[in-house]
This record gives C-alpha cells, sequence and structure tokens, in this order.
C-alpha cells in the first residue's frame, strides 16, 4: 500500500487479478443457498452512459454483499445486440452490421470491466452469435408447435420514398424520421404471436409478486386492460351486414344517437362503393393513414370524421342512428366499431356537438346543480336510469348487468371480457435480427425449418441501401431451399424477429449459456431461477418485462423449467439527470463515465451514484459530488495507511473497556447493521454510505485518544474496509491486503454485528426550559420518565434556571428530551 491513493494503478491491478483469479466464476453449489441479480443487458451502442453506470453498480453492490454473505451469487452480463442502429451504420458508413456490433461489443466490454464489475464473464451471451439465436429460433419453431405463433396480414406504416416499413418510433409528425417522406400506410402478411391467450395469466399472477413496485404492476395491468361489458349486436339497416360493438356501459344503450367505425374497418368500402359517399371516405382513409396510433387516440386532437351514409338500428328501441368513420377509433381494439353515448362521454360528446347530432340523456344526476338535459360537457357520474323502457328508475351500476342479462336472453348481445392487450406482432422487415426459422412451400404451405438444421444464419451477400423490402431480400444464397416436408423447391421467410423476443429469455441461458445440444438444462434454470433481484430503468416496465413474462408462462407450460415466474424482485432505479435535464447529446449536457473513471476512477465514480440519491429516483449530476466522494475514499486510504505504519498492536484479542472504546463499538456495530439492513432488502444505498461516513468519523476521533486500543480499532478499520467493498471494491482489496495479507476480499465473510453493542450506557437528551435549549446531559440509558425528570432537575445548571421559579410543567420523553415549563 503506497502512501499516495494512486486509483489508476491500484484499479487496473485489481480488474487484473479478478480476470485471472475468476474471482466470480459460478457453478451450481447445493451447499449454499442461491442467490441470482442480475442488471437488465445493454444493447451494444459503444459507449457507456451514466445510467448504464447507475444500473450496473446497483446490482454489483448486491451481488457482492450477497456473495460475503455465503450465498452462491450468479450475477452474468451480456448483450441485447441485434437491432435497427447497425442496419442504419451499414446504410449510412458502409460498415457490415457485423462489424459494428462486434467492435461495440468488445469497447463496452472493456468499459465494463473498468468498473470493477463482479461479474462471471465465462456466462456472457451475444444475441447475434449464433450460437444464442439458434436457440431463438428453436423457441419459435416450439410456439408455433404449441399454436402461439401464426402469420396474417395487417397495415403497417410504409414509407413511398424510402420504400421501407417503419416502425412507429420511426413516424414523426406523420414523416419518416430519415428522409421526412410523408407516411402511410400498407398491408402485409405478418407474423404474430399469441400473447392474448395467456391475458388473463398476466394479469392475475401480478399479485404474486410481491417484490415488484406497485408502479410497474399498475402500469402492467393498464396495458393489458382487461374489461367486462357487452357485445351487441347493430344491424346495419338495408343490409345484410351485423354490426357488432363492445360497451363496458351497456346502461347507457337507450342513449346511443350515432355509431362510429375504424376507417379501416372492413365494411367501409362495401358500404359506400359506388355511392356519393366514396369519394369523400377515401379522402379521408388517405389522411388517417398518415397518423400514428398516438396521434388518433390522443384527447387533445380536435374531433373529424366522414358520414358515410348508412344508418344502423339500436337493437333496444329500433332507432335508426347514423354511422361515421373517424380516426379516433382504432380496428385494432375492441370490434373496430363503437356505438357513442354523447350524454355520458366526453369524447362522444365533442363529436356530438361539432356534428349537430343528438344527445339523449339516459342517466339523471342525483346533484339538482347537474341539468343533464342541458349538459355544457358528457356527464360521466352514477345516477338513476330515465329514457331507458323498463329499466327506468334504476341505478345506472345496477343496470348494467339488468341490460346485459336482457340483451342475452334477446338473442341481441351477450356478456363478454375485452383486452386491451393485443397479439404481439414480431415481423420486422430488417436484416439485422433473428431469421424467423419458417419456409413457404406451394404444396404445404408454411413450415417450420428442421430443427437440426439450425441455425438458419443470416447470409452476409446483402446491400444495404435503406430502401426496399428487407434487405435479406437482396441474398442470392438466402431465399431458395427445399421444404423440409415434401422437399419441393420452397422459400425461406424474408422477415426477421423482434429484437423484444431475443431479450424475453436471456436470462434463462446465462444458466446454461455454453450448451450446445439445448436451449438450457432444466436443471439448471431450476437450481438458478427465478431471478432474485432484476434490476433496471422504468421505461422497461410494459414491454420488456411482460413480453418476458409470456415466454416464460410459455416455456412453463412446455415443460422446460418449474417457475411460471422469471422475476421476483425487481428495482427500477430512476435516470441520470444533469442541470435539470435527462442527460443527452442534443442538450450537451452528457458526462462520460470514461472522462470521470480517467480523472477520480471508477470507485469514485460507483461511490457518487450511489450515494448521491435512493436508486428509484432520478438522480442530479453534481460535479461538487463527485470531487467530494474522491475526498472521501482519500480520507478513508490515508486512516487505514497510517494506521498500518503505526500499529503496535499485537493482533489478538482485545477488551471494551472505556467510555470512548464503548462509542467506537456502539458507532461500529450501529454501522453494521445499518449497512446489512440498507443493502440487504431496502437498497437504501445512499444512507448506507452515510453510515459509513459516520463511522470514518468516529475513527479519525478515537485513533487521536493516548489511550486508543490499538486492537480494538484495528478490528474497526478491518470492518470499516470489508463493508464498503461493495461500493468501492478496487481501493478497499488494496487496503484489505495491508491489513490482512492472508486472502482476498472475495474470500472473505460479511461481518455480523453484536445485538448487545447496540445498546448504549449512557446517551446524551437535551434539556429545555419553555422550549429554549438550556443543556445538555450525558444520562444513563432507558431511564423512567420520574428518573430523567429527577436527573435533569437536580442539575446545577437546570437549579439555577428554575431557582424562585414556579414549575408549571416537566414534560419528559426518555432517551431523548426533558423540557420544563416555569413562570
Amino acid at each position: 500500500m503506497n502512501e499516495k491513493y494512486n486509483f489508476k494503478e491500484i484499479e487496473s491491478k485489481w480488474q487484473k487479478h479478478w480476470k485471472e483469479n475468476d474471482s466470480f466464476k459460478t457453478d451450481i453449489d447445493e451447499s449454499k443457498e442461491k442467490y441470482y441479480v442480475l442488471e437488465m443487458f445493454p444493447y451494444p451502442s459503444g459507449k457507456l452512459h451514466m445510467g448504464h453506470v447507475r444500473n450496473y453498480s446497483i446490482g454489483d453492490v448486491i451481488a457482492r454483499c450477497k456473495a460475503m454473505q455465503g450465498f452462491n451469487v450468479l450475477h452474468p452480463m451480456g448483450f441485447d445486440s441485434f437491432g435497427l442502429p447497425a442496419e442504419n451504420a451499414a446504410i449510412k458508413h458502409g460498415v457490415e452490421p457485423s462489424k459494428w456490433t462486434w467492435d461495440n461489443i468488445h469497447e463496452m466490454e472493456a468499459q465494463l470491466d473498468q468498473l470493477g464489475l463482479a461479474y462471471d464473464w465465462d456466462r456472457e451471451v451475444q444475441t447475434c452469435n449464433p450460437d444464442y439465436y439458434k436457440w431463438m429460433q428453436w423457441i419459435f419453431i416450439q410456439f408455433y408447435n404449441k399454436g402461439l405463433a401464426y402469420k396474417k396480414e395487417n397495415p403497417v406504416n410504409w414509407c413511398p420514398s424510402c420504400q421501407t416499413v417503419l416502425a412507429n418510433e420511426q413516424v414523426v409528425d406523420g414523416c419518416c424520421e430519415r428522409c421526412k417522406s410523408p407516411v402511410g400506410k400498407k398491408n402485409l402478411s405478418q407474423w404474430y404471436f399469441k400473447i392474448t391467450d395467456y391475458a388473463d395469466r398476466l394479469l392475475n399472477n401480478l399479485d404474486k409478486l410481491e417484490g415488484w413496485p406497485n408502479k410497474v404492476k399498475v402500469m402492467q395491468k393498464n396495458w393489458i386492460g382487461k374489461s367486462i361489458g357487452a357485445e351487441i349486436d347493430f344491424t346495419i339497416d338495408e343490409t345484410d351486414k351485423l354490426l357488432k360493438v363492445f360497451t363496458t356501459r351497456a346502461d347507457t344503450l337507450f342513449g346511443v344517437t350515432y355509431m362510429v367505425m375504424a376507417p379501416e374497418h372492413p365494411y367501409v368500402m362495401d358500404l359506400v362503393k359506388g355511392t356519393e359517399y366514396e369519394a369523400p371516405v377515401l379522402a379521408y382513409l388517405d389522411k388517417v393513414q398518415h397518423m400514428n396510433d398516438i396521434e388518433r387516440t390522443s384527447t387533445t386532437n380536435e374531433k373529424t370524421g366522414v358520414f358515410i351514409g348508412k344508418y344502423a338500428v339500436n337493437p333496444v328501441n329500433g332507432k335508426k342512428v347514423p354511422i361515421f368513420i373517424s380516426d379516433y377509433v382504432l380496428m385494432g381494439y375492441g370490434t373496430g366499431a363503437i356505438m357513442a353515448v354523447p350524454a355520458h362521454d366526453q369524447r362522444d360528446f365533442d363529436f356530438a356537438k361539432k356534428f349537430d347530432l343528438e344527445i339523449i340523456p339516459v342517466v339523471d344526476s342525483n346533484n339538482p346543480e347537474i341539468d343533464v338535459h342541458d349538459l355544457k360537457e358528457a356527464f360521466a357520474a352514477e345516477g338513476t336510469m330515465i329514457n331507458s323502457g323498463k329499466f327506468d328508475g334504476m341505478n345506472n351500476q345496477e343496470a348494467i348487468g339488468a341490460v346485459i342479462e336482457w340483451l342475452s336472453e334477446e338473442g341481441i348481445g351477450k356478456k363478454t371480457v375485452n383486452y386491451r392487450l393485443r397479439d404481439w406482432l414480431i415481423s420486422r422487415q430488417r436484416y439485422w435480427g433473428t431469421p424467423i426459422p419458417m419456409i413457404y412451400c406451394e404444396e404445404c404451405g408454411w413450415v417450420p425449418e428442421k430443427e437440426e438444421n439450425l441455425p438458419v444464419l443470416l447470409p452476409t451477400d446483402v446491400e444495404f441501401t435503406g430502401k426496399g423490402e428487407s434487405p435479406l431480400t437482396t441474398s442470392k444464397t438466402f431465399g431458395k431451399c427445399t421444404c423440409p416436408k415434401c422437399g419441393k423447391e420452397a422459400r425461406r421467410e424474408m422477415d426477421t424477429m423482434d429484437t423484444f423476443l431475443d431479450s424475453s429469455w436471456y436470462f434463462l441461458r446465462y444458466c446454461d449459456p455454453k450448451n450446445q445440444e439445448i436451449a438450457f438444462a432444466k436443471d439448471k434454470v431450476d437450481y438458478w431461477m427465478d431471478v432474485d433481484q432484476y434490476i433496471g430503468g422504468v421505461e422497461h416496465a410494459i414491454l420488456h418485462l411482460m413480453y418476458a413474462r409470456f415466454f416464460q408462462m410459455a416455456l412453463y407450460d412446455l415443460g422446460l423449467t418449474k417457475h411460471e415466474e422469471p422475476f421476483k424482485n425487481l428495482l427500477t432505479q430512476g435516470m441520470v439527470n444533469k442541470d435539470g435535464k435527462k442527460m443527452s447529446k442534443s442538450l450537451g449536457n452528457v458526462v462520460s463515465p470514461e472522462e470521470i473513471i480517467n480523472k477520480y476512477g471508477a470507485d469514485t465514480a460507483r461511490l457518487f451514484i450511489l450515494f448521491a440519491a435512493p436508486p428509484e429516483r432520478e438522480l442530479d449530476w453534481s460535479d461538487a459530488g463527485v470531487e467530494g466522494s474522491y475526498r472521501f475514499l482519500n480520507r478513508v486510504y490515508r486512516l487505514v495507511y497510517d494506521f498500518t505504519q503505526n500499529y503496535q498492536g499485537t493482533g489478538g484479542a482485545y477488551e471494551i473497556k472505556t467510555d470512548a472504546d464503548k462509542e467506537l463499538n456502539y458507532v461500529l456495530n450501529t454501522t453494521i447493521k445499518k449497512v446489512t439492513d440498507d443493502v440487504g432488502g431496502r437498497f437504501s444505498f445512499n444512507t448506507a454510505i452515510s453510515s459509513i461516513m459516520e463511522l470514518v468519523n468516529a475513527l479519525y476521533r478515537y485513533k487521536e485518544l493516548e489511550d486508543a486500543n490499538q486492537d480494538f480499532m484495528k478490528k474497526a478499520i478491518d470492518t470499516l474496509v470489508i463493508i464498503l467493498s461493495p461500493f468501492t471494491p478496487h481501493i478497499c482489496e488494496e487496503m484489505w491486503q495491508t491489513l490482512d495479507g492472508t486472502k482476498t476480499l472475495t474470500e472473505v465473510s460479511w461481518p455480523a454485528y453484536d445485538e448487545a453493542a447496540l445498546v448504549k450506557d449512557m446517551v446524551e437528551i437535551v434539556v429545555q426550559v419553555n422550549g429554549k435549549l438550556k443543556e445538555k446531559l450525558n444520562v444513563a440509558n432507558n431511564l423512567t420518565r420520574e428518573e430523567l425528570e429527577k436527573t435533569a432537575l437536580s442539575d446545577d445548571k437546570v437549579k439555577a434556571l428554575t431557582e424562585g421559579k414556579n414549575v408549571v410543567k416537566v414534560i419528559a420523553v426518555p432517551n431523548k428530551l426533558v423540557n420544563i415549563v416555569i413562570k
């Protein structure tokens, strides 16, 4: 241990040691309780950002602490390495996606090593590696064989200039983000997963996930969007067509004054073809094609629509109501048509006002200040049924069930359950993704590739122009193949898989990453799973976590794992901000982890980012805070260095004798308990570090005493270094070598605290007179109220203050204060 804290030398030394000694390599050990800690793996963009540093530092503290507590810890890392940025790099810079991706992976591996993270790198997976995506294709085939994968035609965003499909996030203000051309819709045949088959399980299981933040569970519940209501049949006048609608408000059926269909509804063109309404409908369809679903369903947009010249017949009263098409109704939700009740739905109310449509109230307010016959806005609250025939006078909530029962008896409707959740569209017209292992044969239709032929490899003879269909179509070697079923000439699927599939099971592959025979061995995943602690950004609360849960359930149903849910506990960390805004290149407020590590060291970066805020909250970057963390580590280093240079103890047993010994012993054991509790359950890293800082202050005070117990102080400093090591592992390993020298901290056990030492013999209380602080007294711990009052009143200073006065009241709070009220 050198006199000066040279973080560069220390950190490179210990990173090399950990690597050469496989310090974090993990295998199954039935004699230990397992603990699987996992941070969401990164996309290999080439550079770590501070959000990465925060995420991985949190996981590393937990992993290191659990290992020292005797758990068999699995802490792996890999890369979610398929995706569009690699393809864009190929288009823009002429770099092959594979080279761009692997270069970035290697750069980020080095950056992660710089942080000193305790990963078992032998388990690393990269989703773009054929060894991984082979088993992604195998899982797809199992899902297909189980009936969970199917193909159907559906509209997609289409850029006519680039001649390519765009994801919703690539459409900005109705235009292609790349060429700025208006984006339209195009029907394509694409693959889907039947995630809706699992809607109820995904919903009901949320209540079992006690270790998940409630806000995440609420977000998933809302995304699944289960609603119980009625499906009602409206006939379309002068046609043989039935228009089905779903509603949760069957009580308002008598108030329907118009109907709205999604512009894409298959009935629309049949109903207007050859009529005067065909041209305006086509013009409106063209307009809607350039809008994404978020724009269409926005509550702030002005309502638009077109009457199609047809009327629907309300089944409860025979009333004919006009049919419109409007952008705010989506084909993907419910039946693609709604019954509009403007008196009791604000969106319908606004539409009715704009198009001068009838408004009929059917629920009367019990509030005399609200006149439902002269509404300024929709009345959506509970009330009494009116204008509703036999249901008049009923409470509208009770009427919902009564109306549904009547509809069912009459054969014009039925009780049904609807979900907001849609089946998962997994096709992507991209190159850099997992090829879908399906083959089309004119004789046999769609057939899965033979499992022994997997992986279906991405071809290298492709062109990246940014135009046309998937670059796979430009390959001369990829498309043509033989039908696995009949042996005739056939063609491969040209779409690749949504990259969300790759990240929906990677945690299982970590359990058995080198297996060449199967995706993962059941005994290994049954030992390691479920993930005890999953850590990542709240932005993944819906899609990634929902898809991973779906995969786990489907694989459970296939008998491949005994766990139905993948993640036992979930921690969602907040963003890292600077100057009150999220760090962003466009804002010019990005702080590079590399820059901080080069200037202050990885331990300082880790310490600051864990100390600055609780993990679930947003963190405001502070240069002064970083410098403060660096000064603290220097202070700890000096404490240990000075002590080891002047140590005069025997290294043997010691006794707690003096009041100073007792005080330090109290602080020491209180800190052990605090750090253990804060890291082990609450993940309150900032308060854990704060208590360590208090221990350092106490050690500095103690070492100045002439009668300081050298052997006791060594015990306290040893403990300090051990409990600080999960946060700042490099500096602590360096200090530990001087303190111990026989083993590294990766072989040391977590310290236990002494319950008896947590109770002080003496405590400091404050004495107030009429609420103002007048004295501080050291008194015996846990005095009764009466004893505490007597002790305070007998103090000389207090006697002088109360002499000749009338003591009206004495308020004594044990171990805290005495307040004397005098006149």
